[in-house]
């Protein structure tokens, strides 16, 4: 029973025992029912081979709905934990794991995955590309998030999850204080999914940067383009150095080595260094998208061109090059001296500058605006106060002498929260709902969505603002329980009323999904919205070759242009279209890759070595095999354009 005995959970309950057959019992429904509808050969065909971007941008979009699930469900048990004094809901193992999966979930598995999804749907069709610049790439880009994803989320039910946080700092995350394998599962989890996010940035830059239709020139590309752009610049230089932290915790764990021990030549300040030099760049490689969405968004439902265009990208170039220089900032109270601190103090308050610039540059599009409250209008109007006042106690956290009374309490739960849910949920809901119908050729419930907007804006400000209270008072975040005799109870009750009130703002959006799916009708045209970027002339839902011929561009709004002033967008003759074909290397290798991360998490060393053999067995493949894609004749493009209602001009 040794062998058996690894995977056993350290810390088994009742909720995880009804887990296991939650999730057993739901692998077993989803394999019946695609044996009993006869639907493997289209699963297979349509999803699991596909290099379309698009379908690979739905794929990202699903998993980062589930992870959002995922992830909420753990914070309203944290939050029900904390309502009450001595509350024993859960013991203090329960709430380390629970608030480090948290954590982890929402940040690299729900809120990367929704960033890239939008940028994967949307970015190519922005520039008027048939595809990204390497397909097959993308379609391994995502099977390595979703291998990774799905690794860390096993641990759960199998040998237990990380318990030191979703920084994982050392000595806590050694051996001696993390002795199960619950570290292991972060590290190597991370790192398949991270490895995709890198292969997703290189990807996106030669695709922005070479793919571009004729005429758009880098000054006239849409904004959600720009700051995709940026954005995968920041990853790129960004994730390499969580490579090799993770590389580095992974060897220090598994062969005993000593980059981070406290003992024997080892520094676990370098873990700190290492994770936030990439972990700050991280922050705003998920806002700057958003920032792009919003800038999409606003100006559709204002009826006004985007004021201060060139402003616009200065302060994106500008907050990708000050995000680097601020991971100190996370330190001040670690004694690295008042020169250090001052420093990283100025470039912390530093960023505020180009932030505050986008603010006021939406808030004079909005001015005398025709403005139309959609519900994406809606999130973007929600995002500006309430992610004014996270950014405000942001740079109040960013002066280094306040910082010894804010730090490691709810004070900064409470500002981390209203930075990063208006700035990230928000602009992910509103970009969701704003392309729907360019992605599924029907649009979601207004009502109903409006109904979910006043439930998540309200509860995210119930939720949060009662921390910054308890905060001040000395609650200090990432407590399992307190005395009465603190007074923070009211606070904390105050904040599960929040939480579930968010739990029903979630839950209306599924229901949406769901009432929409049956009864939106279909008839909506390509440009239900009457939006200004090129995404918008082509057809809803999106034809696999996304474009019948090529557009020219002349301006940042070329859509808006043609429509307003008569720019013909299409000009030249229909001519056939070079295609890829679909791959199942990209999931077969990604399969490998989580076989081999789950050998190493047990330190399977035989496992390890045969799955490593069939990841470098499938790279051999790929480079000796021959596939020059296909064409879609003329005649395929006619009858498509046909039945989706003729070539726009």
């Amino acid at each position: 029973m040794e062998f058996f005995e690894r995977f056993a959970i350290p810390n088994p309950s009742p909720t995880i025992y009804a887990s296991m057959v939650a999730i057993g019992l739901t692998i077993i429904a989803i394999l019946a029912g695609l044996t009993y509808f006869k639907k493997w050969g289209y699963l297979w065909q349509q999803w699991l081979t596909t290099v379309d971007h698009k379908r690979i941008g739905i794929m990202y979009l699903i998993s980062a709905l589930l992870m959002l699930f995922r992830g909420g469900v753990d914070a309203i048990m944290m939050r029900a934990q904390t309502a009450i004094p001595e509350n024993t809901l859960l013991n203090a193992q329960e709430y380390n794991e629970v608030f480090t999966t948290h954590g982890v979930v929402m940040i690299l598995f729900m809120a990367m995955a929704f960033v890239t999804a939008l940028m994967n749907f949307v970015v190519p069709l922005q520039i008027g590309a048939r595809d990204v610049a390497f397909p097959r790439l993308n379609a391994l880009s995502f099977w390595l998030y979703f291998m990774g994803a799905m690794l860390f989320n096993i641990s759960f039910i199998v040998g237990g999850s990380p318990d030191s946080g979703w920084t994982s700092y050392f000595p806590l995350a050694g051996n001696e204080f993390s002795p199960s394998v619950g570290t292991n599962y972060y590290m190597i989890a991370i790192q398949i999914a991270g490895l995709g996010t890198l292969i997703t940035g290189i990807n996106f830059i030669v695709t922005i940067l070479k793919m571009r239709a004729p005429g758009m020139k880098l000054m006239k590309m849409p904004m959600f383009t720009w700051t995709a752009l940026i954005t995968n610049v920041i990853i790129v230089f960004a994730f390499p150095v969580l490579t090799v932290a993770l590389a580095m915790g992974t060897m220090d764990r598994l062969f005993g080595t000593n980059f981070f021990t406290t003992a024997n030549g080892g520094m676990d300040m370098l873990w700190a260094n290492f994770f936030w030099v990439w972990g700050h760049p991280e922050v705003y490689i998920l806002i700057l998208p958003a920032f792009g969405i919003y800038s999409e968004i606003i100006p559709t439902f204002a009826r006004r061109n985007l004021y201060g265009y060139k402003s616009m990208v200065i302060s994106i170039v500008a907050i990708s090059a000050l995000s680097f220089v601020v991971w100190v900032h996370h330190f001040f109270t670690m004694g690295q001296g008042a020169l250090v601190n001052s420093i990283f103090s100025i470039t912390t308050m530093a960023i505020a500058i180009p932030t505050g610039v986008k603010i006021f540059n939406w808030l004079l599009t909005l001015w005398k605006g025709k403005i139309t409250f959609t519900v994406p209008m809606l999130y973007s109007l929600g995002f500006i106060p309430i992610f004014t006042i996270g950014g405000v106690t942001g740079v109040m956290l960013g002066m280094a002498s306040a910082d010894y009374q804010y730090h490691n309490t709810m004070f900064l739960v409470a500002h981390f929260h209203l930075v990063i849910i208006p700035g990230v949920v928000f602009a992910m809901i509103a970009g969701m709902t704003y392309w729907w119908p360019k992605i599924f050729g029907f649009m979601l419930n207004e009502r109903i969505g409006k109904w979910s907007f006043w439930f998540i804006a309200i509860s995210v400000c119930l939720t949060f603002f009662p921390m910054f209270i308890s905060g001040l008072d000395g609650q200090a975040r990432r407590m399992y329980t307190y005395s009465e005799s603190t007074g923070f109870g009211i606070w904390n009750t105050i904040s599960l009323i929040g939480a579930l009130g968010l739990a029903v703002g979630f839950i209306l959006i599924v229901y949406n999904i769901y009432y929409s799916t049956r009864y939106a009708p279909r008839n909506i045209g390509s440009d239900p919205w009457d939006a200004r970027s090129l995404e918008w002339a082509t057809k809803s839902p999106v034809p696999e070759y996304n474009f019948a011929l090529v557009p020219h561009v002349n301006s940042s709004e070329a859509f808006w242009d043609a429509k307003k002033n008569g720019h013909n967008l299409f000009p030249g003759k229909l001519e056939k279209i070079h295609m890829p074909n679909n791959s199942g290397l990209p999931f077969i290798m990604s399969s490998f890759f989580f076989v081999f991360g789950f050998a190493m998490v047990f330190s399977m060393w035989t496992l390890a070595i045969i799955s490593l053999i069939g990841i470098f067995a499938t790279m051999l493949y790929r480079s000796f095999e021959k596939d020059h894609g296909r064409y879609i004749t003329v005649d395929e493009i006619k009858e498509t354009e046909k039945k989706l209602g003729g070539i726009k001009k």
